[in-house]
């Protein structure tokens, strides 16, 4: 802490609460009379070195909006009515306990769902909630297959045991100058944007890519979008949306029967490569130009240029989890790196652990384990929603899945569902495909409670209770999905906003009171990182720390599985059954799962569904990240609304100039699910063949209550998507890149959604602060 005139600089860590994102960075909160003025980026964090993205540095206008929940609220009148009432945290609390018990006593406490948005500061306290309560089901609630990362981590550790994530030195405090690091000298990026994802992302951060490219790492991209990393790639592969496990594996048929992969890492360090290599002769490059649209003699040179390139590293992002078969998708691009020597090696992809192994947010099984142990866990398999039907639901990571809880609501089988604990997540506006469905399911239920920063659709459609939550800058907590372990402190308050932690510790004190031991959050925080042999006053007096190299742990270093970091046996190799890089994996086989890699068409496609695709002759991807936007926030803040003011759509040109429309003009995007509103955009960055539409979009200018819930159901692209089409395994599937559509423009008599609105009419200007205009 230190003082510059009369403003107090804070360092602190950041996550979600703001920037909304998944954390790790350092930042400086600058502080005047207890009011939050500036926000910038610490230049002694490790993690980002003083970046910062523009939700971060527009936290003043965030944190002080004047449409801000900053008191709980009760309904008043029908639900979705918008009437609303401010009572006291004592009430709030009382109406949640009352209300939750009575569920629990009469149907059991899995008849209570806790629903939680993308992996913020929100999974940890979520999870916490809802096991102190009893009920098993903790789930990213409405979005299918939970196909956010999950699917991903669950392919890595089937094959790897573990996380692994590209190396860019970011275990070491030296960063680039650590010594035992290597510039990877070519790195692929896939399926992953640089200008929506240039925030922190658990382990690895866009900033990154740069750095390392301004050292000598050359770049492919594979990606249907001209983004700016494919613009400055040494080759450019533009796949057709959804079929990237047939490109992984047309690349592993070419370096297998070339001979280009590592045969002493394989013969040493690798099951099933035999197997392996009999599943690729199923991909030349032949057949696999058919299925993806990428020319074979593109598929064979960047598969020969990945392979000769030591060390080689790949970058890879959302879109894989969307696949049914995304489990196959991540199970051959890990095969890519451990058959070409590239696991666990500088400038590779490396393993990455929690720091010191701590965990508050689990990620995998054995953190799940690790906080609540197995006769715990294994108790609530038995009830978890979709763990019965699904082997990966049940064996990792203690989901409940989405798509069969949201069926199970409709059905009450085998048992009913009777309430919904939401927290960070608008599934009206963002996470839920199929949104309306969700809506009429999730109204019907007895109890609701939503926690969140401000009104959102789903909170004025839904909840019987709003609690107000806070930033960042407004809790304690500690940050653990990365590499730095961060500790995040309360430095300013926003009227009666309470952390979720806060929130969570107390409910869970009234549910359960056995399962709360702990005085207070600092020391339940203190057991939580014991590991690191820090304290949390003393973490937070540093702020972050890194583990050493090779700590017993595994969180840091290179070739731990060399030197027995990685088993819990200490042996050398890696944690899965073989103690080897499972390329068939006896895991998946265990479960009645194809144990080897493999492509499944999307759902719906021009080779899956002809005939749909002869009146819906585009593929509609959705989910486009932006930097001033995260998911469905920032849509109130003036500073980051103004550079993306209303939703959009993107068509090619050549596709827009044969249907006939004009940039600017307002369409209709259909599918066969249905349709939604959106400004066209022209522009040649996307594919002839593709129609790009952001996510997340409502209007907080427009009507609040029902039936218009901010404009959600007019403009919500999700309104094309199915929930229920994940595979086999459970995880990943929702087909929100690959659904069909057409687009054409609006009638005479329809509405302009943001005609007229509020939000249109402001001036986005810098000057505009209200902070500032609060304190005139």
């Amino acid at each position: 802490m230190g003082y510059k005139d009369d403003v107090k600089i804070v360092r602190t860590g950041a996550w979600s609460g703001g920037p909304g994102c998944h954390g790790g960075c350092g930042v400086e909160l600058h502080i005047k009379d207890g009011k939050l003025i500036k926000v910038e980026g610490d230049e002694s964090h490790p993690f980002m070195q003083g970046r910062l993205c523009p939700r971060a540095l527009a936290l003043t206008q965030y944190a002080y909006h004047p449409n801000r929940l900053q008191r709980p609220l009760k309904r008043v009148g029908a639900r979705g009515e918008g009437k609303w009432a401010e009572i006291s945290w004592e009430e709030a609390l009382d109406e949640v306990e009352y209300n939750m018990n009575k569920i629990r006593k009469e149907y059991g406490p899995e008849a209570m769902v806790f629903g939680q948005g993308t992996g913020r500061d929100a999974g940890g306290s979520l999870i916490f909630l809802a096991y102190a309560y009893g009920s098993p089901n903790w789930t990213l609630f409405g979005l299918s297959g939970i196909s956010c990362f999950t699917p991903r981590l669950a392919g890595m550790h089937m094959v790897c045991g573990d996380i692994v994530f590209e190396d860019a030195a970011q275990f070491s405090p030296l960063r680039y100058d650590d010594p035992d690091f290597v510039v990877p000298e070519l790195m692929i990026v896939w399926a992953r944007g640089m200008r929506g994802s240039q925030c922190a992302d658990h382990y690895f951060t866009s900033h990154w890519v740069i750095d390392l490219m301004k050292r000598g790492t050359k770049i492919i991209c594979i990606d249907p979008r001209m983004s700016w990393t494919a613009t400055r790639s040494e080759k450019w592969l533009r796949p057709r949306p959804g079929t990237d496990g047939a490109l992984a594996l047309g690349f592993l048929h070419v370096i297998i029967n070339e001979g280009l992969y590592d045969k002493e890492f394989v013969e040493k360090w690798c099951h099933g490569f035999d197997e392996l290599k009999k599943r690729v002769q199923e991909y030349p490059p032949e057949r696999v130009e058919e299925i993806t649209w990428v020319p074979k003699e593109d598929i064979v040179q960047v598969a020969r240029m990945y392979a000769k390139a030591k060390p080689a590293s790949i970058r890879f992002g959302q879109p894989l989890d969307c696949n049914a078969n995304s489990i196959g998708t991540m199970q051959a691009l890990n095969a890519l790196w451990a058959i070409t020597g590239n696991l666990d090696v500088p400038g590779g992809n490396v393993i990455a652990r929690p720091p010191y192994g701590v965990t508050i947010y689990p990620y995998s099984t054995h953190e799940v384990v690790q906080l609540y142990g197995q006769e715990f866990v294994d108790n609530m398999n038995k009830r978890r929603i979709g763990a019965d039907k699904f082997p990966l639901v049940k064996n990792f990571r203690s989901w409940a899945l989405s798509d069969s809880v949201i069926e199970q609501m409709e059905t009450g089988n085998p048992y009913p569902i009777k309430g919904l604990y939401l927290y960070t997540n608008n599934f009206l506006a963002c996470t839920a495909q199929d949104p309306k469905r969700h809506y009429e399911a999730v109204r019907k239920l007895d109890f609701n409670v939503v926690a969140d920063i401000f009104m959102t659709p789903t909170a004025q459609a839904i909840a019987d209770i709003v609690l107000p939550g806070t930033t960042f800058a407004e809790k304690d907590s500690v940050f653990t999905t990365g590499i730095p372990l961060n500790a995040i402190r309360k430095h300013i308050q926003v009227g009666e906003c309470r952390s979720h932690w806060d929130v969570a510790f107390e409910l869970a004190k009234r549910f359960n009171p056995s399962s709360v031991p702990w005085n207070n959050l600092n020391e339940l925080f203190t057991e939580r990182i014991g590991n690191s042999g820090l304290t949390y006053d003393e973490l937070s007096k540093k702020v972050w720390e890194l583990a050493p190299k090779d700590h017993p742990s595994g969180t840091c270093g290179y070739r731990r599985h060399e030197k027995g970091l990685l088993r819990p046996d200490g042996k050398p190799g890696f944690r899965t059954p073989t103690g080897k890089v499972e390329l068939y994996s006896t895991s998946l086989e265990s479960y009645g799962l194809d144990p080897l890699p493999s492509h499944m068409e999307p759902v719906e496609s021009p080779v899956s569904t002809p005939e749909i695709y002869k009146e819906y002759p585009l593929i509609l991807i959705t989910g486009r990240r932006m930097p001033t936007m995260f998911h469905s926030e920032h849509r109130q803040v003036p500073w980051l609304r103004q550079f993306e003011n209303e939703p959009i759509v993107e068509l090619h040109p050549d596709t827009a100039a044969e249907l006939g429309l004009n940039d600017g003009q307002w369409v209709w995007i259909e599918g066969t699910m249905g349709r939604c509103k959106r400004k066209l955009k022209i522009t040649p960055v996307v594919h002839p063949k593709t129609a790009m539409a952001p996510h997340g979009w409502w209007l907080p200018e427009t009507e609040g209550a029902a039936p218009s819930f901010y404009s959600t159901f007019e403009i919500n692209v999700n309104n094309l998507i199915p929930m229920g089409k994940n595979g086999t395994a459970g995880y990943g599937g929702a087909p929100i890149k690959t659904m069909l559509c057409k687009i054409y423009p609006l009638s005479e008599g329809d509405t302009i959604p943001t005609e007229n609105t509020k939000m249109n009419q402001l001036d986005f200007t810098d000057s505009y602060d209200i902070v500032n205009a609060q304190e005139a």
